[in-house]
Order: C-alpha cells, then sequence, then structure tokens
C-alpha cells in the first residue's frame, strides 16, 4: 500500500474545512484505499460501500442509518444513492457538525448534477486520478501502463495488460451502463476505440459520427457520458482576442495512457515505442503530469492554435500568472516560431518545454526546457 501523502493532506485539509468533501475519480484509481486510511486514523468513523447489497437494504431509511453517525462517514459509490445527496445537506447543517461525510464516486459533479445543487457551500470537490511521477518516479513504466495502481504496480507488463483487459470489461458491462449508456458493449468498446485513435487531436464530431454510424448529437452525448465518467479529458480551446483565425474545435485524451494503450492493442513497452502514435500517447501522459503538477482541476486547462498553424498545447492561468507548455518527446528540444507567436499572442508570463530527455535548462527568454522525469523538482525553477 502507497501511502500518497499529497493526496492525503489536501483531503485533511478539506475535511477540516467543510462538511461535506467528495473524492471523485475513474475506477480503481485508490480512492477506497484513501477513504480507508483516513477512516482508521478517524475514532469512531464508519464506511458504507453502497454497492453492497445489504448496506443498500440498511438504507431504506437512510436517515435512520446516519442521524445518530458522529466522527466520519464514508459513502463510497455514491453515484448509486443520488437521493442521500438532500439527507446530506440536512445533516451538513446540523450545529456543531457531529458528523463531517466523505463521498466517494466515480462520476463527476456534473454528472452527480443533485449532489452539485443540494449541497452548494458545504462540499469540497477533490479529483483523483491514477499515480503521478512524485509517487512512482518511472516515467517510462507510467506512460505504458498508466497510472491505476493495479496496472502500475503489476509485476510485468503482460499481467498490467491482462488486468487492463479485464478492468475495460467490467466498465464497459457495469459502470457505464448504470451512469447512463445505452450503448451495448461490444458498440460501447468500438467507439472508445475511435477515440483512442483521435488521442490528442482536435475532435470532428461530424467525422466520428459518420465512421461510427449515428448523429453528431448522439455522439457528443456519449462523450459527455465518457467524460462524466472521467475516463476521457477534454481540453477546450482557449481564445482570444486577436485578428487571427483560431482552432475551435476541442482536444481529446483518453485520461490514462495505460487504458489507451490496451484500447489501442498495445501490450508492452516495445509495442508503444514502435506505434506511430506514440508521439501524441507521450503528450497525453506529460500533460496529465503537469496538470498534477500545478494542481489544476480538468476545466482549468485549454489548448491553443490557429488556422495558420501556430499552436500551444496546454494553456494555463494560475495567481494571475499566464503559463505555456509544451510537449516534445525528444531529448534536445529547441524553440519554435510558434512557440514564439504563442509567446506574444497569449502573453505568456513563462512557457515551458516538457521533453524526454534528462536535463531542465533555459531555451530562451521566458522559455525554459524541463525533463518529465525532473518536473516535480523543477518546474518551479526560474518562477
Amino acid at each position: 500500500m502507497m501511502a500518497r501523502a499529497r493526496h492525503l493532506r489536501a483531503i485533511r485539509a478539506l475535511l477540516d474545512a467543510f462538511p461535506v468533501v467528495g473524492l471523485l475519480g475513474p475506477r480503481q484509481c485508490g480512492k477506497s484505499t484513501l477513504a480507508r486510511m483516513i477512516a482508521d486514523e478517524t475514532a469512531g468513523s464508519v464506511v458504507f460501500d453502497l454497492e453492497d447489497p445489504a448496506v443498500m437494504a440498511a438504507f431504506a431509511e437512510p436517515g435512520l442509518a446516519l442521524r445518530s453517525r458522529t466522527g466520519l462517514v464514508v459513502l463510497d459509490e455514491i453515484q448509486h444513492a443520488p437521493g442521500l445527496f438532500p439527507l446530506l445537506r440536512v445533516l451538513a447543517d446540523r450545529p456543531a457538525r457531529p458528523a463531517r461525510f466523505l463521498l466517494l464516486g466515480s462520476a463527476s459533479p456534473e454528472l452527480l448534477q443533485q449532489g452539485a445543487e443540494s449541497l452548494a457551500g458545504r462540499i469540497a470537490w477533490y479529483e483523483l486520478e491514477g499515480f503521478a511521477l512524485d509517487e512512482l518516479a518511472d516515467p517510462g513504466l507510467l506512460h505504458v501502463r498508466g497510472g491505476l495502481p493495479p496496472s502500475a504496480l503489476a509485476h510485468d507488463d503482460a499481467a498490467g495488460a491482462l488486468w487492463r483487459d479485464q478492468y475495460l470489461r467490467n466498465l464497459l458491462a457495469r459502470d457505464l451502463p448504470q451512469l447512463g449508456l445505452k450503448l451495448p458493449p461490444p458498440s460501447a468498446r468500438r467507439f472508445w476505440t475511435m477515440l483512442a485513435h483521435t488521442h490528442g487531436r482536435v475532435l470532428n464530431v461530424s467525422e466520428l459520427a459518420r465512421a461510427f454510424g449515428i448523429g453528431d448529437h448522439a455522439v457528443r452525448r456519449v462523450l459527455d457520458l465518457f467524460e462524466h465518467a472521467l475516463l476521457i479529458r477534454t481540453l477546450q480551446p482557449w481564445f482570444v482576442n486577436a485578428a487571427k483565425r483560431q482552432v475551435k474545435s476541442p482536444k481529446v485524451y483518453v485520461a490514462d495512457t495505460g487504458v489507451l494503450h490496451s484500447l489501442l492493442g498495445l501490450d508492452t513497452r516495445d509495442a508503444v515505442e514502435s506505434h506511430p502514435g506514440v508521439g501524441s500517447s507521450w503528450e497525453g501522459f506529460a500533460l496529465s503530469q503537469v496538470a498534477a503538477r500545478l494542481g489544476v482541476p480538468r476545466d482549468r486547462c485549454w489548448f491553443w492554435g490557429t488556422q495558420a498553424g501556430a499552436e500551444l498545447d496546454l494553456y494555463v492561468e494560475m495567481g494571475g500568472r499566464r503559463l505555456g507548455f509544451e510537449f516534445k518527446r525528444t531529448e534536445r528540444p529547441s524553440t519554435t516560431k510558434s512557440m514564439h507567436v504563442a509567446l506574444a499572442d497569449l502573453r505568456l508570463d513563462r512557457l515551458v518545454v516538457v521533453h524526454a530527455g534528462l536535463l531542465s535548462y533555459p531555451l530562451a527568454e521566458r522559455i525554459d526546457a524541463i525533463a518529465l522525469s525532473r518536473l516535480w523538482t523543477d518546474l518551479d525553477a526560474g518562477g
């Protein structure tokens, strides 16, 4: 069991400040493990698994099950019991707050809309993903197998690939239908595989609809569900008031690169390294690591591009500063015209080129090269 100290500190701080904390993340990313670690150190804690039929039977009268509880109450897989949210609002508003609630879910707040509305001002959301490089400092392994703990910690690539295959089967057969996906599992897998082939590219909904044989609106509904299930990351374009035609469609990434590689039939490091899509796969992996390092949520990340070809892989605003990131799977990155255009048009305070080499160093004024393997130590260097 890995401690995952960064996440534990963040969740504890939120529980100190809010009566309800929602811990969200894809299946098998480690939510239950973290919650039980926090519960074990809190006297009188109780954990309810809402996928357990016996627990759900006891929750036929949820007020009786929860009103007398004190300390920390963990409700795992909260998306199966959205009717609890109005009761949690009442319990959160009690004087002296005798209990705090940690809700675990495999869906976004948008999908848990009732919770977002019922608990407004009372709940803080925290998103957990798989391992980052501060937890498992092997970029090659994490890139190939992804960050989901059972895959990343498997004893070899074959074992990791076998686990991911079963993981995909369970998601498609059970979890996604429970969240509202109407497609049969073989069709859902084919759709997800099509998304894997567009990983890191500007999304063309009409092209995807034609390939799958459904309408544009149906494609958008399925895309929304996959995103709300935290299985893909959609990067929206950033717009500036510039006299240039800008890219207006989003980019889409499979959230976990191990899952991406399994969808593409790539089970080993050699298979990944020799695949023509390895560059976009590495880009998505590096992007997720930068987002984790900065602590920025999904909806605060953008990309930027113009019809003339200038682009920026990732744009974020933090503390009043404008930061840009480019991802280059090379050991010796250099500056490009596109970088200087982005620096000027977006008025960036800093542009960081994240690369696959071993060293970090300045490339030009306000442009730094940072090795992905040194991201957690070097990203703050130079401001």
